[in-house]
């Protein structure tokens, strides 16, 4: 039997990867309260800001607009379609019970989010997570930060120092978690990043057994687009670790 070995985070968090495309004629949030209501306990999305500095959940910077596209930070709020949902708009739908995972490129988003968090009250800014593909520009949100976790969101591929110098960086920058594609992480990767009290997120997931076999290795949060794969991987296999953790 493949051995399980804890995560320091127990459970694990399961993100549901919503893109923040829909309709405007439909409830473009009605995925993710679903995946919440099923037993999802996160959700994963991009954010960028629009002209006038409203944080807005959508998969790309551009957004088309007849026969072009154009840059969301070249629209008004009030010219997004509703299908684009406002940061707001999800917690008013769906309340602050959820981590959420908010992937960034632009600096000045980061303390409209941490804004919006801290109007919607209860656990979202403590439950939320500030992703960056650049470890030097998540830890430079530090003070804008506040509560909120910090995520060094890369491939294993460009961390060129090699892991275990990454996770010392990690530490003394005061980033909070890598995230990596899940392919990259295996259990003695998961205790390396955990050795410098670092969390392991895992990306983008389709199928059960990648899911089981992340838990297994002790991630700390699993991404997925499908939200009743990771809310049964989550039920079935959330329960305390039994192997050790190779290195701790």
């Amino acid at each position: 039997m493949t051995p399980r070995y804890p995560s320091l985070l127990q459970p694990p968090v399961a993100f549901f990867r919503y893109l923040g495309v829909g309709h405007p004629d439909e409830d473009p949030l009605a995925p993710v309260a679903a995946a919440l209501v099923d037993g999802v306990t996160g959700v994963a999305c991009d954010v960028h800001l629009t002209a006038d500095g409203d944080p807005v959940i959508h998969a790309q910077p551009t957004l088309r607009t007849g026969w072009r596209r154009r840059p969301l930070a070249a629209l008004a709020s009030s010219q997004v379609p509703d299908g684009v949902p406002r940061l707001a708009e999800l917690y008013e739908r769906c309340g602050t019970g959820f981590d959420l995972a908010v992937h960034l490129v632009d600096d000045a988003a980061v303390a409209r989010v941490v804004a919006v968090t801290g109007e919607a009250g209860g656990q979202a800014g403590a439950r939320l997570w500030l992703c960056s593909p650049d470890w030097r520009q998540a830890a430079s949100w530090r003070a804008a930060a506040g509560e909120s976790r910090l995520v060094d969101a890369t491939r294993l591929r460009h961390v060129d120092e090699g892991p275990e110098r990454r996770a010392a960086v990690l530490a003394g920058a005061g980033v909070d978690a890598v995230r990596l594609h899940e392919s990259d992480w295996n259990a003695g990767l998961c205790a390396l990043f955990h050795r410098f009290g670092r969390l392991a997120l895992a990306g983008p997931a389709s199928h059960r057994r990648q899911l089981d076999a992340l838990v297994r290795m002790g991630v700390d949060g699993l991404t997925s687009e499908h939200p009743d794969r990771l809310a049964q991987t989550l039920a079935e296999r959330s329960g305390p670790g039994r192997g050790p953790v190779g290195g701790a």
